[in-house]
């Protein structure tokens, strides 16, 4: 599996699927039109500042709310190469994996790490690596199984592959 190094955007506890994208942008589908809405009641200037790459960290309970495919949808065609938070939310979770979108839980990279950080996230091992701190923390590493999923590009890539 590959790695993610990538400009960090932050965020606090319990952020919705609501603020990741909002309902009134879900009649597309179209991966490319829900970026263009990414965070956008949350932080307003991401789309215009994320890059190809970059990295969310969020406190615990990240992608709560609706069970919505929209919100990792919107997060990965956005550029965002993984999320890392305390927690998930367990919806969000699975979707992400179906999606092929990487997430990674570790309270304490969700704690220490900043907005603005250089972060390079190895999806082998779990460990993440503040570039901007010269700090590692120890993630949890997908099984292998998961990592397929995501290294397909989703679960249905994954099913077809097979």
């Amino acid at each position: 599996m590959k790695a993610a190094c990538g400009t960090v955007f932050q965020y606090g506890d319990n952020v919705d699927t609501d603020v990741i994208i909002p309902a009134r942008y879900l009649n597309s589908s179209d991966p490319k039109e829900l970026a263009l809405h990414c965070m956008e009641d949350i932080d307003a200037e991401f789309v215009k500042r994320v890059k190809i790459g970059d990295i969310i960290v969020a406190k615990k309970n990240f992608g709560c709310g609706s069970s919505r495919e929209h919100a990792p949808i919107a997060i990965q065609a956005a550029g965002i190469s993984c999320v890392i938070a305390e927690t998930f939310a367990r919806i969000f979770y699975r979707n992400a994996i179906n999606i092929g979108l990487p997430i990674v839980e570790c309270a304490q990279a969700a704690q220490e790490i900043e907005a603005g950080d250089e972060v390079e996230v190895d999806f082998d091992t779990g460990v993440i690596t503040d570039k901007t701190k010269g700090k590692t923390y120890q993630g949890q590493a997908f099984p292998e199984f998961m990592q397929k999923i995501i290294d397909s590009g989703g679960l249905i890539p994954y099913i077809n592959r097979k």
